[in-house]
């Protein structure tokens, strides 16, 4: 994939994919993510995520959701400050200590030993290697290649976001990105 088609297809300047193409092209190549509607959905589920290469790290308000962070043992935050250090991380945002340390193992699994501890280091899921690795790992957990293939917008949305939080926007990027990989 060119910066240019990535620019186009998740709506962000030339500059930003050109930061970004080299390091997603290479998770969703590791990932299959690579058929026309895969690559589509995929582009148009991180570009909602991240306000189309924006927001790499959750924006801390903190909210009303983001302060029952704090103590979520289903999140595995169980020390003081876990919620706000374990906030979301990456293009599609790994939330608390516990998803953390699940991607880091799920990707060294894959991947090695060069892949960073992210319980230790929360913020190297910002970088565009591993925000855009994490981001395949995730969508490969779920099993959203299969959903993807059927164009599901809106069950690969309820298996990134739990609900259908900004379905017409992440819609609207599928049919851009479809446009954009024609």
């Amino acid at each position: 994939m060119k910066a240019l088609d990535l620019s186009r297809a998740i709506g962000c300047s030339p500059a930003v994919a050109a930061l970004w193409a080299d390091p997603i092209l290479s998770a969703m190549t590791e990932y299959g993510i690579m058929s026309r509607l895969r690559a589509a959905m995929f582009l148009a589920q991180i570009g909602h995520e991240t306000g189309s290469l924006r927001n790499i790290a959750e924006i801390w308000g903190p909210t009303p959701a983001q302060t029952r962070y704090e103590g979520r043992v289903d999140l595995g935050n169980t020390q003081p400050g876990d919620g706000r250090r374990f906030a979301g991380h990456g293009l599609i945002q790994v939330t608390g200590r516990a998803n953390h340390a699940a991607a880091r193992d799920r990707l060294r699994a894959r991947l090695g030993s060069r892949v960073p501890n992210f319980e230790v280091q929360p913020l190297a899921l910002c970088s565009p290697q591993w925000a855009a690795y994490s981001a395949g790992d995730y969508w490969d957990s779920r099993g959203l290649n299969a959903i993807a293939d059927r164009g599901d917008v809106e069950l690969v949305t309820r298996r990134i976001n739990g609900g259908l939080n900004g379905i017409d926007d992440r819609r609207a990027r599928y049919v851009r990105a479809l446009e954009v990989l024609a």
